[in-house]
């Protein structure tokens, strides 16, 4: 289980009392890329709800990021969660609030108090999405591209040795979508694991990955683009 960021066994995943996914095996490599793909309801949520443990694995075994998710104690969620950065794909950045400001609000929430290691953090992951000189923006004055790429730079503040992220192209589009699936990868390049969520056929196809489908109760690995059916994949 070492390399691995997420190793899940066996696992009959709940929404309280129903049985929503059963015998779910999916480990992700340490730095690697997977697609999770499935209509609404065929349980994507509830896996990656699953992973960050806001459902509890009652059934199998799981490690995510070094925790042992059957062992884990409700105290010592927050430090789970802190390993995995989340990217949305509606944003939510703070609108009363410059980049720079939105990104020392998650800072300060997660304990960080010595102000110049609290700027000097702000750079590097802005640096890292290629928003050097635009932390004293508002997010209003930014494209959706670039609000997507303060989004993903507040997800790595913390250091994540794992990123979700929802959808995170499907507000943009194609050309601003190329330029946040790039970033993405480079991140997985350096070692981060992501996990993505998509119903964008043409983004997996123009940047292939192996692919975790979510259908009729099971999780189902596709490691050929051709094997997935996309039709079957919209809403």
């Amino acid at each position: 289980m070492d390399n691995f960021t997420v190793d899940i066994r066996s696992a009959n995943i709940f929404q309280e009392d129903n049985l929503v996914l059963s015998d779910v095996n999916f480990s992700l490599g340490k730095g690697e890329f997977v697609y999770l793909v499935g209509r609404v309801g065929s349980g994507k949520t509830s896996l990656i709800k699953t992973i960050t443990a806001e459902i509890p694995l009652k059934e199998g075994d799981g490690l995510v990021c070094g925790f042992n998710l059957k062992k884990l104690k409700r105290k010592h969620i927050p430090k789970l969660r802190r390993k995995i950065g989340v990217v949305f794909q509606d944003f939510q950045l703070l609108t009363d609030r410059s980049v720079y400001d939105n990104l020392l609000f998650v800072l300060k929430a997660t304990g960080w108090k010595d102000k110049s290691a609290i700027k000097q953090r702000i750079a590097e992951v802005l640096d890292m999405v290629e928003l050097k000189f635009k932390d004293y923006k508002m997010p209003h004055q930014l494209s959706g591209g670039e609000q997507q790429r303060v989004v993903i730079a507040r997800a790595l503040l913390n250091n994540p040795e794992l990123i979700l992220a929802d959808e995170p192209t499907g507000n943009l589009d194609m050309e601003t979508s190329e330029g946040i699936m790039q970033i993405l990868h480079n991140l997985s390049a350096s070692g981060i694991s992501i996990i993505m969520a998509t119903h964008n056929n043409q983004i997996i196809k123009k940047f292939p990955a192996r692919t975790i489908k979510c259908e009729k109760g099971k999780v189902v690995e596709t490691e050929q683009m051709t094997e997935i059916d996309f039709e079957s994949l919209m809403d």
